[in-house]
């Protein structure tokens, strides 16, 4: 399934191509929040849950917590699954993964960790322009910014030991399983924007649902000047 593409089936392809994105944007989500999140009767959403589960574009996950719900059966949770998030838009494909196979091969360990720098180096050329703009903006939101501008839709969560940024989506997923040099240079970029440790807690790459990074409050290093390009 293919959710970028031109709708082949109406009007009830389009709004199914929003429920999908709806979960990949904002995480696993009941069918009662699709439905305010996209202005839906609820009926109409478990229509298009029902075919996503079909298609095995998504899956249903029992809630965490089965506290404070009340009597009757708790609402599950819809996620997105591995051929789910294939629907949307990849940056990386084959070519990119047998590019990458190449590189090692001809220069080693040491070449694939430069492209992955070299790659994420977006994260310190759009970070000062950012906050320039909207100086509002903390440096985690900022950051959600700069990766959602590049196809992750991030967003960030409070934490009780500072704050965490959520990315959603990965475009370069399938490479980064193979390479996870990809994901370590984008822990080390959020670090040297931030100047200060982070750490990233899981990765699509790797399974997990959502790429998630913490970042304390409380500062390790000095922030450096950002507009410092990596070699």
């Amino acid at each position: 399934m293919e959710f970028d593409e031109v709708p082949v089936a109406g009007h009830d392809q389009t709004t199914r191509q929003r429920v999908a994105r709806s979960i990949l944007v904002n995480g696993p989500s009941t069918a009662a929040a699709l439905a305010e999140r996209l202005d839906l009767t609820p009926a109409a959403v478990r229509r298009h849950l029902d075919q996503l589960l079909e298609d095995g574009a998504v899956e249903a996950r029992e809630p965490r917590s089965q506290a404070a719900r009340g009597r009757g059966r708790p609402a599950k949770f819809f996620a997105l699954t591995e051929s789910g998030r294939d629907g949307f838009d990849q940056q990386y494909d084959d070519l990119a993964a047998q590019a990458l196979r190449f590189l090692a091969e001809t220069g080693g360990e040491a070449a694939v960790r430069e492209f992955a720098t070299r790659r994420v180096a977006f994260v310190q050329e759009r970070f000062e322009g950012i906050r320039a703009e909207h100086p509002e903006l903390g440096s985690a939101a900022i950051l959600a910014q700069v990766f959602t501008d590049e196809g992750y839709a991030a967003t960030v969560r409070d934490l009780p030991v500072g704050e965490q940024l959520c990315q959603q989506h990965c475009p370069v997923a399938h490479v980064a399983h193979e390479f996870p040099q990809l994901c370590e240079a984008e822990t080390e970029a959020i670090s040297l924007v931030l100047g200060r440790h982070v750490q990233r807690l899981a990765t699509i790459a790797h399974g997990d649902g959502v790429c998630t990074t913490c970042i304390p409050s409380t500062p390790t290093a000095t922030p450096i000047n950002t507009k410092e390009r990596v070699s």
